[in-house]
């Protein structure tokens, strides 16, 4: 399964990509929605190598996911790869400069299956990725005008 979504961001590309390489930020983001993260490289910063380990709860299960940042060509891309038991995923983000002070932000999400189980996972949220989509497309909105706000309040 993949989905795409976009949104433009009144902020230069080295501004955004900073927000959006802001780990840390993420890290705390996640956990105030109940996901347990844990760095497990030490790296700091824009670091291709770099793992994660996340655990929360889905569908009433326990979920265990690894991520790795596989690839990194500051200020243009990231790409991340996730791995849970059964299910893989791709996320590339997608830095590109419309003007010195305007950016487009896409990230790009693929899922693939490598068990039954999580075929009929990936299969329940095909019947639902419009909703899914639009969901994630209103984070990614929100998200963005955070990083605008901060961009130009400089925090």
């Amino acid at each position: 399964m993949q989905f795409t979504v976009q949104e433009d961001i009144q902020a230069p590309i080295n501004a955004v990509f900073e927000m959006v390489a802001d780990f840390e930020r993420f890290e705390r983001m996640a956990m105030r929605r109940g996901i347990e993260v844990r760095r497990l490289s030490g790296h700091m910063g824009v670091v291709p190598g770099t793992k994660w380990q996340a655990d929360f709860t889905l569908r009433g299960k326990p979920r265990h996911v690894e991520i790795t940042m596989a690839h990194s060509d500051p200020p243009a891309q990231m790409r991340f790869e996730a791995i849970g038991k059964g299910v893989g995923g791709v996320t590339e983000v997608d830095l590109l400069a419309l003007s010195q002070r305007r950016t487009r932000l896409s990230v790009d999400v693929t899922l693939t299956a490598k068990s039954l189980p999580a075929r009929l996972f990936l299969q329940s949220l095909r019947l639902g990725k419009s909703r899914f989509r639009a969901r994630f497309q209103s984070r990614l909105t929100e998200f963005a005008r955070e990083m605008e706000e901060r961009h130009l309040h400089g925090s």
